[in-house]
């Protein structure tokens, strides 16, 4: 993965060997996907037969990239004869190869070029875990063209291949015959189209595009506007500098525009693997840069109410009330082989979206969505109660309504082994891990004050203001765990305290669910050596039974993760361990060029010295790259009020300064600035 080169534009994007190659390979993420399928497995471009091997790759935005590459393999010993440049770039859902050949001899030459290409059509999930697909795919060449399709009954998918120079296509490619003069050069451009059919021949990604098309000047200006548009930052530590600006074009790239809102955007949750609306990511991505970018926190609530559930439906565990967590647009999912096409199996997403709504008009003063958003906004309260609470005790549980392919684990540590006891067994179900609870805490609270200030509904206000502190003391009751100090990560079935060491008590601060007095033992844990890598919060502590530094969700490091406990340090006044925090994750991009991945190896940062990446994550990731702008407001302890902007820096000494320019929010915008000899605490 860490390999692999990228471009992308939104939920389009390539993935390819550094001279351009896509190979394929099983369980291999190589190729050029758009809406969740891999529209080319098998991109390989020949001069003469011969592989060409990079000299440098130049990668100027996330929507382009450019290769210089000779045939063969060069050595210091023999001068190349020719060279070729590749310069590819994203257009809607589609993209652009130019081919230059440059010929470096003073007679002219013949050369074959050879673009050999293929699509399997395969779900990013049968990438990931490859089955048999029942897809039949077809080939039709033309004088221009080359055409790879796929049906299925209704299904049916198609990849073109166009040039804009006379060549020889075939079933498994196109060939350039081509003859350059001394010094001469030659190119051609090729566009690799792709297109979900319906029945009556008519593209559904029609709708997403533009009238003159996205090219690479269209996607540079936006990239420009989005950049002016986002707050100015000076720091005088370079490594969250360019980590900012990094998030800036990561998130910029990562737009993309839903079928139920074609001219507006949100983020998709990152690359390959989750690249479509997963609604917890979407959710916190956008808590995590309200200051910075408001706008794609409207849409998000808009479309995740959109899709709202209003039925029982076991297959996609959805119930009335609650929030999508994922749409899928591939194979598996038409054919309801995996319940991704809405799929509900998210036990958090739901009070998320309340906790955003509420963020957003804070932030924005845009009480117009709150009334519009009312009903969707009392329904997922009201899921909260009924659904949520499977037992009756006032928790939020989960447990899946689809055995046979329904996730397991509904919380955002949603791999099979994540919610364990210190032993290392698994709980049965259901499931009411300790940070669900944190999240309706936040819900209710907040819902209450849309209740009285935007709803006209005190008597709602008060009822949820009661059940919340309720639910507050009775969670600090039952979840603490008296000779450890900390909070459960869960209660099991038996309602007994699944007493394993993890990050997600980290997320109670965050909520504000926890006394203050048991604030401070949290806060050591959080920053003790069992949790604390030197990078990080690990999501879960060394000496448990799972623990695994390279463990998905029982060991590793996540930046989203580690944003959420920062803030919650900061709320509790743990000033300096939020600093430390912040400067851990930061300093970890910077080892990444300044890019977040979804997360990266838990080792002690005594043994390795630099952070060890994990081999399988999204990079560039929604809520992980969201992470560096909510440790930068947790930083500068930005605080809407009203309609003011209240500052409160808390700066840790090798940030130096740090300038925030133009925040935007219902004040217009406003700076903020920190200054760690002033602000340090």
């Amino acid at each position: 993965m860490r390999q692999l080169v990228r471009i992308l534009d939104g939920n389009v994007f390539a993935l390819s060997e550094d001279n351009g190659d896509m190979i394929f390979s099983h369980g291999g993420p190589s190729g050029f996907y758009a809406f969740d399928t891999r529209f080319l497995s098998n991109w390989r471009l020949s001069l003469d037969g011969e592989p060409l091997h990079p000299l440098a790759v130049h990668e100027p935005n996330y929507y382009e990239i450019r290769f210089f590459l000779v045939p063969g393999h060069p050595t210091h010993y023999v001068d190349a004869k020719v060279s070729v440049i590749r310069d590819r770039w994203m257009s809607d859902s589609s993209f652009n190869e130019r081919l230059t050949v440059l010929n470096h001899t003073g007679t002219p030459v013949d050369h074959v070029v050879r673009i050999d290409a293929d699509s399997d059509f395969a779900p990013v999930y049968q990438v990931l875990w490859p089955h048999p697909s029942a897809v039949r795919g077809y080939r039709e060449v033309s004088e221009r063209s080359l055409r790879l399709g796929c049906r299925r009954e209704r299904f049916h998918r198609v990849t073109d291949i166009i040039s804009d120079e006379p060549a020889e296509f075939d079933e498994h490619g196109v060939t350039f015959r081509i003859r350059l003069d001394r010094q001469g050069r030659w190119s051609t451009t090729l566009q690799v189209q792709t297109s979900v059919l319906r029945p009556d021949g008519s593209n559904a990604l029609d709708k997403l595009r533009r009238p003159t098309g996205r090219p690479a000047p269209r996607l540079r200006d936006d990239l420009s506007r989005w950049v002016a548009d986002a707050p100015r930052l000076h720091c005088d530590w370079e490594p969250l500098t360019m980590t900012y600006r990094r998030g800036l074009e990561d998130l910029a790239g990562l737009r993309f525009s839903p079928l139920a809102l074609p001219r507006e955007t949100m983020f998709a949750a990152g690359l390959p693997w989750s690249a479509t609306i997963i609604g917890r990511d979407s959710l916190v991505t956008c808590f995590q840069t309200l200051p910075f970018m408001p706008r794609l926190a409207l849409t998000t609530l808009r479309i995740l109410a959109m899709s709202q559930g209003t039925v029982l439906d076991d297959f996609r565990d959805e119930e009335p009330g609650k929030i999508l967590n994922e749409i899928r647009y591939g194979e598996m999912s038409a054919f309801e082989e995996r319940p991704q096409s809405p799929y509900y199996g998210g036990a958090d997403v739901t009070p998320l979206f309340v906790v955003l709504l509420d963020e957003y008009e804070r932030w924005t003063g845009d009480a117009g969505l709150v009334r519009e958003l009312e009903d969707a906004a009392r329904a997922a309260l009201r899921w909260i109660d009924e659904y949520g609470d499977l037992r009756g005790d006032g928790y939020v549980w989960y447990q899946t309504r689809n055995e046979q392919t329904g996730a397991q684990n509904h919380c955002w540590k949603d791999s099979p082994e994540a919610i364990c006891y210190a032993d290392g067994r698994l709980p049965g179900l259901p499931r009411a891990t300790c940070e669900l609870q944190g999240y309706a805490y936040d819900a209710k609270r907040r819902g209450a004050r849309l209740a009285r200030r935007f709803w006209g509904d005190p008597a709602y206000a008060d009822r949820l203001e009661r059940e919340a502190e309720e639910l507050k003391q009775r969670f600090n009751r039952d979840f603490w765990i008296n000779d450890g100090g900390y909070f459960a990560l869960a209660l099991g079935p038996d309602g007994d305290r699944v007493d394993a060491l993890a990050s997600n008590m980290g997320h109670l601060l965050w909520s504000g669910i926890v006394t203050p007095d048991r604030a401070g033992p949290v806060a050591a844990h959080l920053l003790g050596p069992r949790l604390f890598s030197g990078w990080g919060v690990r999501t879960l502590a060394e000496r448990q039974y799972r623990y695994n530094p390279l463990g998905y969700h029982v060991g590793t490091v996540w930046p989203f993760d580690n944003s959420l406990i920062a803030a919650g340090l900061r709320r509790y006044g743990f000033h300096t361990e939020a600093g430390r925090i912040a400067e851990s994750i930061i300093e970890a991009a910077h080892h990444f060029d300044g890019r977040m991945p979804e997360s990266f190896a838990g080792y002690d940062r005594d043994l390795t010295r630099y952070p060890v990446p994990y081999p399988a994550a999204n990079s560039p990731q929604a809520s992980a790259t969201g992470a560096t702008f909510l440790l930068l407001r947790t930083l500068l302890g930005l605080q809407p009020e009203g309609e003011h902007l209240v500052v409160q820096p808390a700066v840790p000494h090798r940030f130096g300064r740090i300038e925030l320019l133009d925040i935007v929010g219902r004040w217009g915008r406003k700076d903020a600035i920190g200054n760690a000899r002033v602000g340090r605490s």
